[in-house]
């Protein structure tokens, strides 16, 4: 159950990523001028910055610096944004609105967005090597290489090469549930490991138990996802609604149907709570995240 406050704090995180985000990315009269505005328009004034937010809340379990969580949650946020650059372009998923405008591509050009989605990736790893974001380097190092794993070939582009090679397939509830382990569930999981590596150290059980919360909170946005693919219009959703089943994409709602796809996201939802069970009121913000991720509507 979500307290009263847990609006507000997503408001108030929302626009601390933003700031962040805006003082990290180069400004539109630097040289290329065309490149920096295309990335600020990719990036900025846009999305409910999902992963951010469980960057923060995972700090906050660590009891970390705000402001180094900031800078991590900025990170992880240019790896997701430089994915759906990517994702929308004509050889991927050919979509031209995210976030209520027009996709990158679209607004500028196909070439200009694959740099952007390059540069934006650049900028995260840049980001995250700065001195000081964690207080032991060696912990630093491991949060770089949680996020380059998830955007790997391991991680998020595997999964997307897994979803471009199912289209048109009928794919078994594991099958699904592997690609989007990858897809989606690997960058959910760095920005909960790289928030709480911010802080203080925390002991072998409560890492493993937050893995398996991020691992329980990534499937269940990607059901809720598919679910809201087939019911919400597009005005709602900022971008394309009913595109994976134009496509005839092996989705959780293809596989299961809308009433068993819900209970499917309250069942993750429940082993997400469970994870949390023994790491007290410092996972607080975690457990509203996780009924957020499940009753959203866009």
């Amino acid at each position: 159950m979500t307290t009263a406050d847990f609006p507000e704090w997503v408001r108030a995180h929302q626009l601390r990523v933003e700031e962040a985000l805006d003082q990290l990315l180069p400004a539109p009269t630097l040289a290329p001028s065309r490149l920096h505005e295309a990335m600020r328009y990719a990036v900025l004034g846009g999305g409910k910055r999902m992963r951010p937010l469980l960057t923060f809340a995972a700090g906050e379990l660590a009891q970390a610096k705000p402001e180094r969580v900031a800078a991590a949650a900025a990170a992880v946020e240019l790896i997701h944004a430089y994915s759906l650059v990517h994702d929308d372009l004509p050889c991927m998923d050919n979509d031209v609105l995210r976030r209520g405008k027009a996709t990158c591509h679209i607004a500028y050009d196909e070439a200009t967005a694959l740099l952007v989605g390059d540069s934006l990736q650049s900028l995260a790893f840049q980001v995250l090597a700065d001195p000081g974001l964690a207080a032991d380097p060696s912990q630093q190092l491991q949060m770089v290489r949680t996020l380059a794993m998830a955007a790997g070939s391991r991680g998020m582009a595997g999964g997307q090469a897994i979803d471009l090679a199912s289209t048109g397939r009928e794919l078994s509830l594991p099958e699904v549930e592997f690609m989007h382990v990858h897809k989606t569930g690997a960058m959910v999981r760095a920005a909960v490991l790289i928030g709480a590596a911010c802080g203080a150290a925390l002991d072998p059980n409560a890492v493993s138990r937050l893995d398996r919360y991020a691992k329980f909170s990534g499937l269940a946005f990607q059901v809720v996802d598919d679910l809201l693919d087939v019911q919400a219009d597009t005005a709602t959703l900022g971008k394309t609604a009913g595109k994976d089943a134009a496509q005839n994409k092996p989705t959780y709602v293809s596989l299961l149907g809308v009433a068993r796809a819900r209970e499917l996201a309250h069942e993750l939802r429940a082993e997400a709570l469970e994870a949390l069970g023994p790491l007290g009121a410092g996972a607080q913000r975690l457990r509203e995240l996780i009924d957020f991720i499940v009753v959203r509507t866009h």
